[in-house]
């Protein structure tokens, strides 16, 4: 799992992972550290977060298919927050999926979905012969990066 996210490009994780978060924490750059083989942690940063967040994925058994846990979440914002959202096919439909993984990833008690479906996404990505974060299919390397960064926030104690 380490080596699909070394050192990845700026324009890619650090960007699309890290910098929605940059509220929070300013310095969204990362640096890739051969000899640890994980990010450089730095203050007011994440890569700390992100570097337990890649080891959890390393040790996660994905499901099947990743979908099903991204089906829980937004069962959830169906159900309890009544949104106007509908499946149709594979596909959540009615308003952003991202924004809908969000939402339902309040209620993913230690985010297991959330980690569920990221470990999916990547180990799917790995067995269409995409070994990077860098290489993914633009469209699931954004929704594995709002999963990602939906994880990362739902982590954020408050004094941070």
């Amino acid at each position: 799992m380490k080596l699909f996210f070394a050192n990845s490009s700026a324009e890619c994780l650090d960007r699309e992972v890290l910098r929605p978060l940059s509220h929070i924490h300013a310095n969204w750059e990362l640096t890739w550290d051969d000899a640890t083989q994980q990010y450089r942690e730095e203050e007011n940063s994440y890569a700390r977060k992100l570097n337990e967040l890649i080891e959890e994925l390393e040790n996660a058994t994905p499901p099947a298919k990743y979908h099903d846990s991204e089906d829980r979440l937004a069962e959830y914002v169906l159900k309890h927050l009544n949104w106007k959202i509908k499946k149709a096919g594979n596909r959540w439909i009615g308003a952003d999926y991202a924004a809908i993984i969000e939402q339902g990833g309040f209620h993913d008690i230690d985010e297991k979905e959330l980690v569920l479906a990221a470990a999916g996404r990547i180990h799917s990505a790995i067995g269409f012969g995409q070994s990077h974060y860098d290489d993914m299919e633009e469209s699931h390397r954004r929704m594995l990066a709002a999963v990602m960064s939906v994880i990362l926030y739902h982590r954020t104690e408050p004094d941070e």
